[in-house]
C-alpha cells in the first residue's frame, strides 16, 4: 500500500462516528449465506420507538438535574451549613454549565456525530451527581452542578435532534414531543423521591439515567441523515433500513436525503453575508425566537414562585403541592404528544400561547385585589386560591405546547449545513434566557407581584402574534420538505 493510499484511508477513518455502532444488527444486509440470521434480525429488527426510549434516558436526566435542588434545600444548607445566597449559586450553576455545554453542543453533535455526542454528556453527569452525593463542602458541590449542566446543554441540544432525523414523518411530531415529556417525568421523580430519601442518596439516585443510557447508546443506530452528510453511504442506508425495518422499501427517502445532502454539500461555506438570505435567516428567526419566548414567557418563575403561592392559600405541605405540579406537568406533556400529530404544530403553539396569557392574567389580578383586601377577610383566601388556580392552568397550558413544541420545531426547520452552529446558538439562547427569568424572578416578585405576572403574560400575548405570523406547519411533511419551504 502506498503512502498515499495510507493517507486517504486515514482521513476516511477520520470521518468514522465517534460511537460506531455494533456490527450486528448489518447482519440484515449480508447475501444468502447469512440468510437464516438475517431473518432472525428482520423478524426482530429495532424499532424508532425503542430508539427514542433509549435516548429519552437523556431527557429524563435533564429532568431530574431540574427538579433536585427543589426538595433538597432545607437539608442541604443544614448539613453543609450553606447560606441562601451560597444555596442560590448551586441551584443557579447547572444553567451556566448547560450555557457552555448549549456552546459545545452542535458542534460535537456535528464532528462526532449524535450517538458519540450523548455519550460525552452523559460522562459529566454520572461525574457530577457522585461529586454531589460525597460533597463536604462548597467545592463539591459547586463542581459537580457544573459537570451536571454541561451534560444537560448538550442533551437538551442532541436528543431533540437525533429524534427528529429518525423519526418517520408521521410519527416525528409525538415522537419529537417525547423529549419533553422525558423532562417532565425527570422532574416529577426529582420530587417525588425528595420527599422520601436524603439528598445525598437521591444524588445516587441521579446517576441511573445516564448509567443506562451508556451502554443503550450500543444497541442504537446512528442518524441516518448524519451519517449521509458525513458521506458513509452504506451506513447511511443499513441505519434508515433497520430503522424503517427490513421487509420496508426506502428507496424514496434514501434518494431524498441523498438530494438534500447533495444540495447542502454545495454550499457548506456559509459566509454572514449569507445569513441575509429568507432560507437561512427565516428558520434561525423562528427557531430561536421560540425557544427564547418559551423561556421569556415566565414558566421557570412562576414555577420558583408556585411554593409560596400555595403556602398563602393555606396548603400545609408545599413540597407534596410542587409535586402534584409536576404531575400535572407530566399528563400534560403526554397530552401533547398525543395531539401533535393530529391537530399540528400551529394549533397547539397558539392554544398554549392563548392560555398561558389569560392564565397568567388571572394570577396577577389576584395579586392586584389581594393589596386592597384584608388578609382576615374570605376574600383573601378566594383571591389566594384563584392564584392556585391560575398557576395550575398556566403550567397546563405550557405543557400543552410551548414546553415540548419549541424544541421540536427547531429540530426540524433548522437547515442542515448550518445545523450545528445554529442548533447550539438556540440552545444557548435559551438556557441564559432561563437563567436570566430564574435569578430575576426573586426581584421582580419582591417589586410587584402583579407587576411579575403581568410582564409574563405580555410576552405570552406576544407569542400568540409571533406564532400566528412566523411560524410553519411542520406537521406530516419529511425534514427535506420543510426546508424546501423556506427556497
Amino acid at each position: 500500500m502506498s503512502f498515499r493510499d495510507e493517507t486517504e484511508e486515514g482521513r476516511n477513518d477520520l470521518r468514522r462516528p465517534f460511537l460506531h455502532t455494533g456490527s450486528w444488527y448489518r447482519m440484515g444486509s449480508r447475501q444468502s449465506s447469512m440468510l437464516e440470521s438475517s431473518q432472525v434480525i428482520r423478524d426482530s429488527s429495532i424499532s424508532v420507538l425503542a430508539c427514542v426510549l433509549i435516548v429519552a434516558l437523556g431527557p429524563i436526566q435533564f429532568g431530574f438535574t431540574c427538579g433536585y435542588s427543589s426538595p433538597t434545600q432545607a437539608a442541604i444548607t443544614k448539613d453543609l451549613g450553606l447560606t441562601v445566597s451560597e444555596y442560590s449559586v448551586f441551584g443557579s450553576l447547572s444553567n451556566v454549565g448547560a450555557m457552555v455545554g448549549a456552546i459545545a453542543s452542535g458542534q460535537i453533535a456535528e464532528y462526532i456525530g449524535r450517538k458519540g455526542s450523548l455519550m460525552i454528556a452523559a460522562i459529566p453527569n454520572i461525574i457530577g451527581w457522585l461529586s454531589i452525593s460525597f460533597a463536604k463542602d462548597t467545592s463539591f458541590l459547586y463542581m459537580g452542578r457544573l459537570l451536571e449542566g454541561f451534560g444537560v446543554g448538550i442533551i437538551s441540544y442532541t436528543v431533540p435532534v437525533y429524534i427528529a432525523e429518525i423519526a418517520p414523518q408521521n410519527m416525528r411530531g409525538a415522537l419529537g414531543s417525547v423529549n419533553q415529556l422525558s423532562v417532565t417525568i425527570g422532574i416529577m421523580l426529582a420530587y417525588l423521591l425528595g420527599l422520601f430519601v436524603p439528598w445525598r442518596i437521591l444524588a445516587v439516585l441521579g446517576v441511573l439515567p445516564c448509567t443506562l443510557l451508556i451502554p443503550g447508546l450500543f444497541f442504537i443506530p446512528e442518524s441516518p441523515r448524519w451519517l449521509a452528510k458525513m458521506g458513509l453511504t452504506d451506513d447511511f442506508e443499513t441505519s434508515l433500513q433497520v430503522l424503517r425495518g427490513f421487509d420496508t422499501d426506502i428507496t424514496v427517502e434514501v434518494n431524498e436525503i441523498k438530494r438534500s445532502v447533495a444540495s447542502s454539500s454545495k454550499r457548506s461555506a456559509i459566509r454572514f453575508v449569507d445569513l441575509k438570505r429568507r432560507r437561512y435567516y427565516f428558520p434561525l428567526m423562528v427557531g430561536i425566537g421560540l425557544l427564547v419566548l418559551q423561556q421569556l414567557g415566565g414558566i421557570n418563575g412562576v414555577l420558583f414562585y408556585s411554593s409560596t403561592i400555595f403556602e398563602s392559600a393555606g396548603v400545609t405541605s408545599s413540597n407534596a403541592a410542587t409535586f402534584g405540579v409536576g404531575a400535572v406537568q407530566v399528563v400534560a406533556t403526554a397530552v401533547a404528544t398525543w395531539l401533535v400529530d393530529k391537530s399540528g404544530r400551529r394549533l397547539l403553539l397558539m392554544i398554549s400561547s392563548i392560555g398561558m396569557t389569560i392564565s397568567l392574567v388571572i394570577v396577577a389580578v389576584a395579586f392586584y385585589l389581594k393589596e386592597f383586601v384584608s388578609p382576615d377577610s374570605n376574600m383573601y383566601n378566594i383571591l389566594s386560591m384563584v392564584s392556585v388556580v391560575g398557576v395550575v392552568a398556566m403550567v397546563i397550558a405550557c405543557s400543552l405546547g410551548m414546553g415540548p413544541i419549541p424544541w421540536l420545531i427547531m429540530s426540524e426547520i433548522l437547515p442542515v449545513n448550518i445545523k450545528g452552529l445554529a442548533g447550539s446558538i438556540a440552545t444557548l439562547a435559551n438556557w441564559f434566557v432561563s437563567w436570566l427569568v430564574t435569578m430575576t424572578a426573586n426581584m421582580l416578585l419582591a417589586w410587584s407581584s402583579g407587576g411579575t405576572f403581568t410582564l409574563y403574560a405580555l410576552v405570552c400575548g406576544f407569542t400568540v402574534v409571533f406564532v400566528s405570523l412566523w411560524v410553519p406547519e411542520t406537521k406530516g411533511k419529511t425534514l427535506e420538505e420543510i426546508q424546501a419551504l423556506f427556497r
